[in-house]
């Protein structure tokens, strides 16, 4: 993967919790970003994590575990529309470390770049400073 983010890439910071998804409007290898919404977790009861739930995880954790499945089958339908080329990834390690996994091989296909962190608060002027 490469460290340069594509003009035109769409750039998730995601956590368990929720999601932001920005695009990068600039040019010439920078970086500038353009809010395009969140997705937040939903039916977090009725639509549960693949596989069984071990005994010694708490609820916080599964409901992590639902959120990335969602977000997982979010990026595919994106990707399934053709509304992005290029993916960035950014997301605390233990997000990221879900996510790689379920995600379809038309996403994993598309990604460019991906950053364990959390910045799922920070400002997009720090997310840009992240990805300099």
């Amino acid at each position: 993967m490469t460290d340069i983010i594509p003009h035109n890439a769409l750039v998730v910071v995601a956590d368990g919790t929720g999601a932001r998804f920005f695009r990068n409007s600039g040019k010439d290898h920078s970086v500038k970003l353009t809010a395009e919404g969140a997705l937040q977790p939903t039916d977090l009861e009725s639509d549960g994590p693949s596989g069984k739930r071990p005994p010694e995880s708490s609820q916080q954790e599964n409901d992590e575990a639902t959120f990335v499945k969602q977000l997982a089958k979010e990026l595919y339908r994106r990707a399934h529309l053709g509304d992005f080329a290029a993916l960035v990834l950014i997301a605390d390690p233990q997000t990221l470390g879900q996510l790689r996994p379920v995600l379809h091989k038309e996403v994993q296909s598309r990604l460019v770049s991906e950053h364990a962190k959390t910045l799922t608060k920070a400002s997009i002027t720090d997310i840009q400073k992240a990805l300099s």
